[in-house]
């Protein structure tokens, strides 16, 4: 995602890290880069142009080419309005309080991917305590309900069918399936439709009318590029959406879609979806993706996401060896199984400063940790609780269980010291944003603001990692 744009933005921008002063040609050059960055990211040129125009005045202010780190205040600018691009503020659904069930209809082009979709915008709303029931109400594309259903029973979420030919029936019904059956949240998955197919038109407003909806969110596969504002246009014309879906981040190597949609339709961008596992649909913070694209990782959603699949209870002795970073090989399998939980490898490096950069260049090797667990899973309990009594005998054994070599076990407890090193360091700053999110302090954005680094951008800001070379070495294949 945005792997060639971020790459040339962060070339743009750094070439000004190195200057202690900074010239109107500096900022002139620079923001010339940026433009062409942008443009060849397929972000609308309209937006560009504002977008340039507002970055260029604000960085030939006088407090910015006067300050003493102009460099790091150009980068503030340029990550002020990349975060104004996306929409400035995070969006989330608006559910009437006293409505019930609530509404959230979801139309977009055939093929955007709507059908699932609703499936993990369902799952995301169970997992957040409610109570969500699909209405299959695509009645035009061959198995398109069967599909929904098959969705619906692996994440145990119930779906109503109706006759199966009634579009209108189907939804009005299901709203009463829902009440009788104590359902909260209807989510209505439309048929595809073209913008220039005025019946298909036609009766998307009239579902909106039946349905009075809460929200009506349009799913745009972030693909299809410049095409994708065009479409927004005419169903904003129709039935004036709340809010948009991207679909397919992953497959995006550009992002125009992403970086134009906001500003030149004027609908949030809600919520972005990456992959195809139920929990790939996620809220759109613009800052952090922002952060993101400018190379300074998400710390923030990564520590989210850890404490959200983090066990409420540990028992006494794991919490002590933990608090001392004292980790033995169990430790070392749990942490793996902690990073697939959150998305694996390739989520966990990306959200670190520098990380997306380390993915493409293929620094970082994915299956290690598959080949790592292979490596623990031979050894006796004993080993595993006290990884210092492995010696050379037990080495041998171990990589003669697991169908490697010595050197494949030695590489993994040398692996393994520098991880319990790397923890030591890290277990405090963890241990404390950790805390602020689940007791939901105020002030922790500032707090997480000095504890992972302070002007954006300017180096790891997370203690004993560096710029991320450490955990590269110890990620590439062996």
């Amino acid at each position: 995602m945005f792997e060639s744009l971020s790459q040339r933005l962060q070339n743009a921008l750094g070439a000004l890290r190195g200057k202690g002063r900074l010239t109107e040609a500096d900022i002139a050059q620079a923001m010339r880069e940026v433009r062409l960055a942008l443009l060849e990211a397929d972000v609308n040129f309209k937006v560009v142009s504002r977008f340039s125009i507002r970055a260029t005045e604000r960085c030939s202010a006088a407090e910015v080419l006067n300050s003493l780190t102009p460099a790091q205040n150009v980068v503030k600018v340029v990550l002020d309005e990349l975060t104004d691009m996306l929409g400035g503020q995070t969006q989330t659904l608006e559910l009437a309080q006293n409505k019930h069930p609530n509404v959230v209809m979801l139309v977009g082009l055939q093929g955007s991917g709507k059908t699932t979709a609703c499936a993990k915008l369902a799952y995301l709303l169970k997992s957040q305590g409610k109570r969500p029931l699909l209405a299959a109400c695509d009645v035009y594309r061959p198995a398109a309900a069967d599909q929904l259903e098959t969705l619906g029973r692996e994440l145990d979420i119930p779906v109503y069918r109706g006759d199966g030919h009634n579009p209108l029936a189907i939804a009005t019904e299901s709203l009463a399936h829902a009440t009788s059956t104590m359902r909260d949240v209807v989510i209505v998955d439309t048929a595809g439709r073209l913008h220039i197919d005025d019946a298909m038109m036609d009766e998307m407003y009239q579902l909106k009318v039946a349905l009075e909806p809460d929200e009506i969110l349009m799913v745009i596969d972030a693909m299809i590029g410049q095409d994708a504002l065009n479409v927004a246009h005419a169903f904003a014309e129709k039935v004036d959406f709340d809010g948009v879906i991207l679909s397919k981040m992953d497959g995006d190597a550009r992002g125009g879609a992403a970086l134009s949609v906001r500003e030149t339709t004027g609908k949030p961008i809600k919520f972005i979806s990456m992959g195809e596992k139920p929990d790939s649909l996620e809220p759109l913070h613009p800052d952090r993706l922002a952060r993101r694209i400018l190379g300074m990782g998400d710390m923030v959603s990564l520590i989210e996401s850890a404490v959200k699949v983090q066990q409420d209870e540990l028992r006494e002795e794991e919490a002590q060896r933990l608090a001392h970073a004292d980790l033995n090989l169990n430790d070392f399998l749990e942490m793996n199984k902690q990073i697939k939980k959150i998305g694996g490898i390739s989520k966990f490096i990306g959200a670190l400063p520098g990380g997306d950069r380390a993915l493409s260049s293929g620094k970082v090797d994915e299956k290690i940790f598959e080949r790592m667990e292979t490596i623990i899973f031979s050894m006796t309990k004993e080993e595993r609780e006290k990884p210092d009594c492995i010696n050379g005998r037990r080495r041998a054994r171990i990589a003669a269980g697991a169908g490697v070599s010595v050197t494949d076990v030695n590489q993994l407890m040398k692996k393994y010291g520098e991880t319990r090193k790397m923890v030591r360091k890290m277990m405090p700053s963890l241990q404390e944003s950790a805390e602020h999110f689940k007791k939901g302090k105020k002030g922790k954005k500032g707090k997480l603001k000095r504890r992972f680094g302070g002007m954006p951008g300017m180096g790891m800001g997370m203690p004993g990692m560096g710029d991320l070379k450490k955990l590269q070495d110890m990620l590439k294949d062996s």
